[in-house]
């Protein structure tokens, strides 16, 4: 059986990929320090022979006894809410964390993956984004603290390849959503869909022209799947191409909830990117792969989801107390 090392699973796409891991029959070990995870996303595992949790922060030296195959790491901050909050714990994990793990997988002969971002393009001057694109990202503003953790932890694994022999792979993640979501947590689907089922004004940022690219998790996870077991080791993009802009999709959320809220509009936040699109090219190409759930019926399950909640868990406004991290 083989064993992979999964960290950030308590964590939204963390959890998903614990579950596609153990549904393809490997030995799933997951690590998270909990800081912005929930074990309420793994604990159906918690009963499965084929399934171990470490609680355990990958800032600090990590050690996994037995043979290890393959390494996933999932674990960083991936809210703009979360990284403005504790700036010093992102730079530590996409740094730190990847330092760590990198050598546990040159000890272990075990081959990594990490989860880089579209971020690393920044607000991009070239759309859609290829991985050729270089970015153009402020390091010194409010977002510099993850968009330049996931650039630092691309250049390190890259290093650890050339230098060391390291099998390593990179995805740059984009914008991806469905079940496990937290809610408020500054991305732009739960906090549409939370307001909307509180019946509060859904809140857009700038004049709502900017455009995201939204991609189904479970399409995300199927690349990310592909893209471990093929051999190619620089940065492939993952999402979905289908660029909406944010007002219109305020406007189907508005459908989807059939909820009258109007929509209100507040200054766009500091380096906001105004554009995001993934060019999949390379994953057609390299991965036989492309999204293939549409965001209509990706944005239906979600939105179930997200109903399932306890009216708790809904009118939570804050649903991390990060006072323990904060030094």
């Amino acid at each position: 059986m083989k064993r992979i090392l999964i960290t950030g699973a308590a964590g939204f796409l963390g959890s998903h990929l614990c579950d596609r891991f153990i549904k393809e029959g490997y030995f799933v070990i997951g690590m998270d320090n909990l800081i912005t995870g929930d074990l309420k996303n793994i604990e159906h595992l918690f009963k499965l022979e084929n399934f171990e949790f470490y609680h355990h922060d990958i800032t600090k030296f990590v050690h996994v006894p037995g043979k290890l195959d393959y390494i996933l790491h999932f674990a960083s901050p991936a809210s703009p809410i979360d990284y403005l909050k504790i700036p010093i714990q992102t730079l530590k994990v996409g740094s730190l964390g990847t330092h760590n793990l990198l050598g546990l997988a040159r000890v272990k002969k075990a081959r990594i993956l990490i989860a880089s971002t579209s971020e690393v393009y920044g607000d991009p001057l070239v759309h859609p984004q290829t991985e050729e694109y270089y970015g153009n990202v402020n390091t010194i503003g409010p977002r510099g603290v993850y968009d330049e953790a996931k650039r630092f932890q691309e250049s390190i694994t890259m290093a650890y390849h050339t230098f060391h022999g390291v099998e390593t792979r990179i995805v740059r993640i984009f914008n991806t959503y469905g079940p496990r979501m937290r809610l408020n947590d500054g991305r732009v689907i739960p906090a549409f869909i939370g307001q909307a089922i509180r019946g509060e004004d859904l809140t857009i940022f700038g004049d709502g022209m900017q455009t995201r690219s939204f991609c189904y998790v479970d399409d995300q996870v199927e690349g990310i799947y592909r893209l471990l077991h093929s051999d190619y080791v620089y940065p492939v993009n993952i999402g979905n191409p289908d660029e909406i802009t944010i007002k219109d999709f305020a406007e189907e959320i508005i459908k989807l909830t059939g909820t009258n809220q109007k929509v209100v509009y507040h200054p766009l936040p500091i380096n906001d990117p105004l554009q995001r699109q993934p060019d999949i090219s390379k994953a057609k190409e390299l991965l036989g792969w492309e999204a293939k759930v549409g965001r209509a019926e990706g944005m239906k399950i979600t939105y179930e989801y997200f109903k399932s909640l306890s009216p708790e868990e809904l009118s939570k406004e804050e649903h991390k107390d990060f006072s323990n991290y904060i030094k």
